[in-house]
């Protein structure tokens, strides 16, 4: 996939056919093997699909272009929309890139608005880890844990190996990791309790509050043992949890916005990296796509980051000249450490997370925001959207320029 460029020549599209999201929702977030132990990944993605499209009732849907990693495969984007309800006609694009799948896939939607071959694609994520099939070679006797991030003779480590190796190499220390983690799932208990999860939540099987936001003290967090690397710094505390949900969103062209307060996605960029530090790919993500679009980062107000592990979010935004423990912009309702990590989901979760806080929040119009995920096998994923306001270009119609 290409990177979107904001700064095309006008010349070769209409500033109408710029996307613009419009609409976002998403699951309650399970703990794997808990609240969503037996519900299938199509299950979890449709009611979401359906709760999107309800949003933009008359209009014809032209595409889902969902995320997954370990689902049983046959197009789980095509499956979902059907039992979605959307009809025969709504072909269904399964992407795979792994953590980043749920991002990546609203940036292929937005591609296809962009380019004018689509006026309304409904784009997110779903995964189900409790129910992904076990997988096994021809031969084997046993499943496989997961498939390759890389090349045999390449590094390839598992995430939490990597989150460890990352924060060894920047200098991230167990104390900031935990105190990160209490963050993470203070302000998600206290944006649960303001209401701030009602609006983008759809519920399923009576489920209308993530699973897994819980009161957490430093002293106990100190006592857990590493994880993953003996005498290593990166704990089960801190660090997300193996989770099912859902998440979509339905973008537009700006021509056929008509009127509906959104995020217009200015930018986006997916990156190669290191495989052996897979949690930094964020950084040259996020760099590309503020470069692209003209933009610093002081002028962002908003940052949704995946939080698979504090280590790799307080790398990464180190590296970015942020301080994530006390600047307000960075998942400022909590995120992944504190709801839940559905890999091929979470990437459309923060968005929708975006969403709410900018769109739903009454952000004025042009405001930025910014989500970004890391990736196994050494990929990273950002997307910068500014707020389009209530009413602005109503009018425009049938290909006509702002």
């Amino acid at each position: 996939m290409r990177d979107s460029d904001p700064r095309r020549e006008p010349s070769t599209r209409s500033l109408g056919d710029e996307p613009v999201v419009v609409a976002a929702r998403r699951t309650p977030i399970g703990t794997a093997g808990h609240a969503f132990k037996g519900v299938t990944v199509d299950r979890l993605a449709a009611p979401v699909i359906a709760a999107v499209a309800r949003e933009l009732a008359g209009r014809r849907v032209d595409d889902v272009v969902l995320g997954n990693c370990m689902g049983p495969g046959g197009n789980i984007a095509r499956v979902s929309a059907l039992a979605a309800g959307l009809g025969h006609e709504v072909p269904g694009l399964t992407v795979d890139r792994q953590c980043g799948s749920g991002l990546a896939a609203i940036l292929v939607a937005g591609q296809a608005v962009r380019a004018g071959e689509m006026d309304l694609v409904i784009a997110g994520g779903a995964e189900s880890a409790s129910t992904a099939p076990l997988r096994t070679h021809r031969g084997a006797t046993e499943p496989y844990p997961r498939a390759p991030f890389a090349p045999h003779g390449r590094p390839d480590p598992d995430m939490g190996p990597a989150a460890e190796a990352l924060a060894a190499a920047r200098g991230v220390s167990r104390a900031r990791q935990d105190a990160y983690a209490c963050r993470s799932h203070a302000r998600a208990l206290a944006a649960r309790e303001a209401g701030r999860f009602k609006e983008e939540i759809v519920p399923i099987g009576g489920r209308s509050d993530d699973q897994r936001p819980r009161p957490l003290r430093a002293a106990s967090l100190a006592r857990l043992p590493a994880a993953f690397v003996a005498d290593g710094t990166v704990t089960a505390g801190n660090s997300s949890p193996v989770s099912d949900g859902a998440a979509a969103v339905a973008i537009v062209p700006e021509r056929l916005r008509a009127g509906l307060p959104g995020m217009r996605l200015v930018a986006g960029s997916v990156v190669g990296c290191d495989p052996e530090l897979p949690g930094w790919g964020p950084v040259p993500a996020v760099r590309r796509v503020l470069a692209r679009a003209g933009v610093e980062l002081e002028q962002v107000a908003a940052v949704e980051i995946v939080e698979a592990f504090a280590a790799q979010v307080l790398a990464v935004t180190d590296a970015l000249g942020i301080d994530a423990l006390d600047d307000d912009r960075v998942c400022a309702d909590g995120g992944a450490l504190a709801l839940g990590h559905p890999w091929g989901a979470t990437g459309a979760v923060v968005v929708t997370r975006l969403f709410s806080r900018l769109v739903r929040g009454g952000a004025p119009p042009g405001t930025l925001g910014l989500a970004a995920a890391a990736v196994g096998g050494g990929l990273g994923v950002a997307a910068l959207f500014a707020v389009v306001g209530p009413g602005r270009d109503a009018g425009l119609r049938d290909g006509a320029r702002a």
